[in-house]
Protein backbone atom coordinates (compact mmCIF):
# COMPACT_ATOMS: atom_id res chain seq x y z
CA UNK A 1 0.00 0.00 0.00
CA UNK A 2 1.56 3.20 -0.90
CA UNK A 3 0.25 6.91 0.62
CA UNK A 4 1.28 10.22 -0.25
CA UNK A 5 0.46 13.57 1.21
CA UNK A 6 1.44 16.91 2.20
CA UNK A 7 1.12 19.50 4.80
CA UNK A 8 2.58 23.15 5.59
CA UNK A 9 4.56 23.56 8.65
CA UNK A 10 4.79 27.24 10.15
CA UNK A 11 8.68 27.81 11.28
CA UNK A 12 11.69 27.34 9.29
CA UNK A 13 12.87 24.05 7.76
CA UNK A 14 15.92 23.82 10.12
CA UNK A 15 13.22 24.05 12.61
CA UNK A 16 10.92 21.77 11.07
CA UNK A 17 14.01 18.86 10.71
CA UNK A 18 14.69 19.45 14.59
CA UNK A 19 10.81 18.29 15.71
CA UNK A 20 10.51 15.36 13.88
CA UNK A 21 13.80 14.31 15.29
CA UNK A 22 13.32 15.20 18.53
CA UNK A 23 11.83 12.27 20.78
CA UNK A 24 10.52 14.48 23.09
CA UNK A 25 8.20 16.46 20.74
CA UNK A 26 7.32 13.04 18.80
CA UNK A 27 5.74 11.30 22.04
CA UNK A 28 3.39 14.09 21.93
CA UNK A 29 2.29 14.33 18.67
CA UNK A 30 2.36 10.59 17.51
CA UNK A 31 -1.50 9.78 18.02
CA UNK A 32 -1.85 6.56 20.29
CA UNK A 33 1.64 6.82 21.24
CA UNK A 34 2.23 7.11 25.24
CA UNK A 35 5.51 6.31 26.24
CA UNK A 36 8.91 6.27 23.80
CA UNK A 37 12.37 3.98 24.55
CA UNK A 38 15.55 5.04 22.77
CA UNK A 39 16.43 1.64 21.18
CA UNK A 40 19.78 2.60 19.85
CA UNK A 41 20.98 5.95 17.64
CA UNK A 42 17.96 7.09 15.95
CA UNK A 43 15.72 4.25 17.26
CA UNK A 44 12.99 4.64 19.38
CA UNK A 45 10.17 1.43 20.31
CA UNK A 46 6.49 2.56 21.70
CA UNK A 47 3.42 0.68 22.21
CA UNK A 48 0.73 2.21 20.32
CA UNK A 49 -2.82 1.70 20.27
CA UNK A 50 -4.44 2.17 16.81
CA UNK A 51 -7.02 0.41 15.01
CA UNK A 52 -9.03 0.97 11.44
CA UNK A 53 -12.88 0.71 12.23
CA UNK A 54 -13.34 -2.34 14.15
CA UNK A 55 -9.95 -3.90 14.39
CA UNK A 56 -8.18 -2.33 17.17
CA UNK A 57 -5.38 -2.89 19.50
CA UNK A 58 -2.31 -2.38 20.74
CA UNK A 59 0.74 -2.65 19.38
CA UNK A 60 4.60 -3.10 19.72
CA UNK A 61 6.39 -0.69 17.63
CA UNK A 62 9.82 0.19 16.38
CA UNK A 63 10.94 3.30 14.73
CA UNK A 64 14.23 4.35 13.10
CA UNK A 65 15.28 7.13 11.76
CA UNK A 66 17.37 6.53 8.16
CA UNK A 67 19.23 8.44 5.31
CA UNK A 68 19.47 11.80 6.93
CA UNK A 69 20.08 14.46 4.93
CA UNK A 70 19.35 17.51 7.46
CA UNK A 71 17.10 19.46 7.27
CA UNK A 72 16.12 18.48 4.07
CA UNK A 73 14.68 15.41 4.68
CA UNK A 74 14.92 11.30 5.87
CA UNK A 75 13.47 8.31 6.27
CA UNK A 76 11.85 6.62 8.39
CA UNK A 77 10.91 2.81 8.97
CA UNK A 78 8.65 1.81 10.98
CA UNK A 79 7.52 -1.52 12.13
CA UNK A 80 4.90 -3.24 14.62
CA UNK A 81 3.49 -6.14 15.33
CA UNK A 82 0.01 -6.48 17.77
CA UNK A 83 -3.27 -8.57 18.00
CA UNK A 84 -5.08 -7.28 15.07
CA UNK A 85 -1.62 -8.01 12.58
CA UNK A 86 1.41 -6.61 11.41
CA UNK A 87 2.74 -3.58 9.58
CA UNK A 88 6.06 -2.46 8.03
CA UNK A 89 6.53 0.69 6.49
CA UNK A 90 9.19 2.86 4.71
CA UNK A 91 8.27 6.53 4.64
CA UNK A 92 10.19 9.30 2.75
CA UNK A 93 9.98 12.22 3.99
CA UNK A 94 11.17 15.66 2.26
CA UNK A 95 11.35 19.17 3.69
CA UNK A 96 11.52 22.54 1.52
CA UNK A 97 11.40 26.50 2.25
CA UNK A 98 7.07 27.82 1.59
CA UNK A 99 6.04 31.32 2.12
CA UNK A 100 6.78 33.26 4.96
CA UNK A 101 9.03 31.09 6.46
CA UNK A 102 7.16 27.91 6.11
CA UNK A 103 7.72 24.71 5.64
CA UNK A 104 6.29 22.28 2.76
CA UNK A 105 6.82 18.31 4.14
CA UNK A 106 5.71 16.01 1.44
CA UNK A 107 5.93 12.47 2.20
CA UNK A 108 5.85 8.92 0.74
CA UNK A 109 4.96 5.99 2.22
CA UNK A 110 5.23 2.30 0.98
CA UNK A 111 3.78 0.09 3.79
CA UNK A 112 3.14 -3.54 3.90
CA UNK A 113 -0.18 -4.79 6.21
CA UNK A 114 -0.86 -8.37 7.36
CA UNK A 115 -3.29 -10.09 9.78
CA UNK A 116 -6.82 -9.12 10.28
CA UNK A 117 -5.69 -5.27 9.68
CA UNK A 118 -4.67 -6.62 6.18
CA UNK A 119 -8.29 -7.87 5.40
CA UNK A 120 -9.38 -3.92 5.65
CA UNK A 121 -9.90 -2.68 2.03
CA UNK A 122 -6.68 -0.63 0.88
CA UNK A 123 -8.67 2.59 0.14
CA UNK A 124 -10.00 2.58 3.58
CA UNK A 125 -6.40 2.32 4.87
CA UNK A 126 -5.19 4.96 2.62
CA UNK A 127 -8.09 7.02 3.83
CA UNK A 128 -7.96 6.61 7.55
CA UNK A 129 -3.76 6.50 7.23
CA UNK A 130 -4.15 10.25 5.11
CA UNK A 131 -6.19 12.05 7.90
CA UNK A 132 -4.24 10.50 10.60
CA UNK A 133 -0.60 11.65 9.24
CA UNK A 134 -2.75 14.94 8.59
CA UNK A 135 -3.70 15.04 12.96
CA UNK A 136 0.42 14.46 13.42
CA UNK A 137 1.38 17.33 11.27
CA UNK A 138 -1.02 19.32 12.91
CA UNK A 139 -0.01 18.59 16.59
CA UNK A 140 3.46 18.87 14.96
CA UNK A 141 2.78 22.14 13.94
CA UNK A 142 1.23 23.12 17.46
CA UNK A 143 4.22 22.78 18.88
CA UNK A 144 6.52 24.68 16.34
CA UNK A 145 3.75 27.80 16.78
CA UNK A 146 3.48 27.53 20.82
CA UNK A 147 -0.51 26.34 20.85
CA UNK A 148 0.90 23.01 22.47
CA UNK A 149 4.71 23.89 23.99
CA UNK A 150 6.67 21.45 25.22
CA UNK A 151 5.91 21.27 29.15
CA UNK A 152 4.45 19.53 31.99
CA UNK A 153 1.44 20.24 33.16
CA UNK A 154 2.03 23.01 36.09
CA UNK A 155 0.17 22.00 39.55
CA UNK A 156 -2.95 22.79 40.33
CA UNK A 157 -3.04 26.48 41.24
CA UNK A 158 -0.64 27.45 39.21
CA UNK A 159 -0.99 29.50 35.94
CA UNK A 160 0.39 27.89 32.97
CA UNK A 161 2.97 29.98 31.43
CA UNK A 162 2.70 31.74 28.51
CA UNK A 163 2.78 29.37 25.17
CA UNK A 164 6.39 30.15 23.60
CA UNK A 165 7.48 28.71 19.77
CA UNK A 166 9.68 25.73 20.18
CA UNK A 167 13.04 25.98 20.64
CA UNK A 168 15.30 22.25 19.19
CA UNK A 169 18.35 23.82 21.98
CA UNK A 170 15.94 23.26 24.60
CA UNK A 171 15.79 19.96 24.46
CA UNK A 172 19.69 18.93 23.00
CA UNK A 173 20.82 19.37 26.59
CA UNK A 174 18.50 15.81 27.51
CA UNK A 175 20.20 12.81 27.52
CA UNK A 176 17.92 9.32 26.51
CA UNK A 177 20.02 6.42 27.93
CA UNK A 178 19.49 3.71 25.10
CA UNK A 179 19.39 -0.32 26.31
CA UNK A 180 17.91 -1.64 29.58
CA UNK A 181 18.77 1.79 31.17
CA UNK A 182 16.11 3.27 28.71
CA UNK A 183 13.95 6.13 30.17
CA UNK A 184 11.11 6.25 28.89
CA UNK A 185 9.56 9.39 27.44
CA UNK A 186 5.64 10.30 28.57
CA UNK A 187 2.95 12.01 26.66
CA UNK A 188 2.37 14.90 28.86
CA UNK A 189 -1.30 16.39 28.22
CA UNK A 190 -0.11 19.49 25.68
CA UNK A 191 -2.78 18.95 22.98
CA UNK A 192 -4.20 22.03 21.33
CA UNK A 193 -7.65 23.81 22.18
CA UNK A 194 -9.99 21.42 21.17
CA UNK A 195 -7.68 18.67 20.24
CA UNK A 196 -8.09 15.28 22.11
CA UNK A 197 -4.75 14.42 24.01
CA UNK A 198 -4.54 11.07 22.94
CA UNK A 199 -6.31 10.16 19.31
CA UNK A 200 -5.32 6.34 17.80
CA UNK A 201 -3.05 6.41 15.20
CA UNK A 202 -3.23 3.40 12.55
CA UNK A 203 -0.06 4.38 11.06
CA UNK A 204 3.36 3.06 11.83
CA UNK A 205 2.27 -0.64 13.37
CA UNK A 206 3.44 -3.64 12.24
Amino acid sequence: MRVTGSATLHAPVEQVYAALNDPAVLVRTIPGCERLERAGEDAYKMPLHAGVASVRGTYAGDVRIADQRPPHGFVLKASGAGAPGTVSADVQVQLAPGDDGSTVLSYDADAVVGGMIGGVGQRMLAGVATRTADQFFAAVDAVLTGAAPITEAPPAGVAAPAAARYKPASVASQTFPSGSDAIALRKASVAPSGMATLVTWPLRSR
